[in-house]
């Protein structure tokens, strides 16, 4: 993986699932991460793993819908590494529910956690990126963007309008700057039905334990966006377990 060793890439949501794996595969593949996530005693022992198995790891305890902590991650990989090649958005909230549990709450949270988030880390690395001529932006968004069921529309609202911000963001990029959406489908994590109302949220652990695809996976197709070379762009990798209809 010749374009991934010796970037330097942010991730958020690293503490688990999906950005956890992530972490671990890019590191192995020789870059330097540096992990943003709320539980920082996660990001410590992910840190310590990464860091026992020969590769270079920083942690820096954030929450995505603060803009000062996705600048202060970005700033921190400046000062660890001397750069940031790579921003991965990958923090966001799963608290669906049908429309008539009215949870109002947990709708702001996935807007602010799923869309304000990844805006929040444009704001932080596009300046950063434009200096030095270079940058990569990956996103994630959901297989909800492409499929609309019932119980995730709030949630599927968001994945779409990740969507669209990026392919937006790739037309204003120019030839320096790459942007990539990752859409994962129904992914074996902890974020599950976390957050969920309780008749969803069973409905949800019980169907990811049936189908669902394993985190590595998604680290892999985001591998696989960073790795090409200069001047070529993968704008989406949608992958997903094949029993997923």
């Amino acid at each position: 993986m010749d374009g991934i060793s010796g970037k330097t890439i942010a991730i958020t949501g690293a503490s688990s699932g999906i950005g956890a794996a992530t972490a671990r595969h890019l590191a192995a593949a020789g870059a330097n991460v540096v992990l943003g996530a709320r539980r920082a005693d996660r990001l410590a022992s992910l840190v310590d793993e990464i860091r026992s198995a020969g590769g270079q790891a920083h942690a820096v305890p954030i929450d995505v819908r603060q803009r000062e902590d996705l600048q202060r991650l970005v700033v921190t990989a400046q000062e660890q590494f001397g750069r940031l090649d790579v921003l991965f958005s990958n923090a966001g909230s799963m608290a669906i529910s049908p429309f008539d549990e009215v949870r109002v709450d947990d709708w702001q949270q996935m807007i602010d956690a799923n869309l304000t988030g990844v805006l929040n880390g444009i704001a932080a690395a596009l300046p950063v990126f434009r200096a030095q001529g270079s940058g990569h932006f990956v996103n994630t968004a959901s297989t909800s963007a492409h499929r609309i069921v019932p119980a995730q529309g709030v949630y599927a609202a968001t994945k779409t309008a990740v969507r669209v911000l990026s392919e937006a963001l790739r037309q204003e990029a120019g030839a320096s700057l790459r942007v990539t959406v990752v859409t994962p489908g129904f992914t074996n994590t902890e974020g599950v039905g976390l957050g969920a109302s309780a008749e969803v949220a069973a409905a949800l652990v019980e169907q990811r334990d049936a189908i669902a695809m394993p985190p590595e996976a998604v680290a892999r197709a985001v591998a696989f966006a960073i790795e090409q070379p200069d001047g070529v762009d993968v704008g989406e990798v949608i992958v997903r377990a094949t029993a997923q209809g």
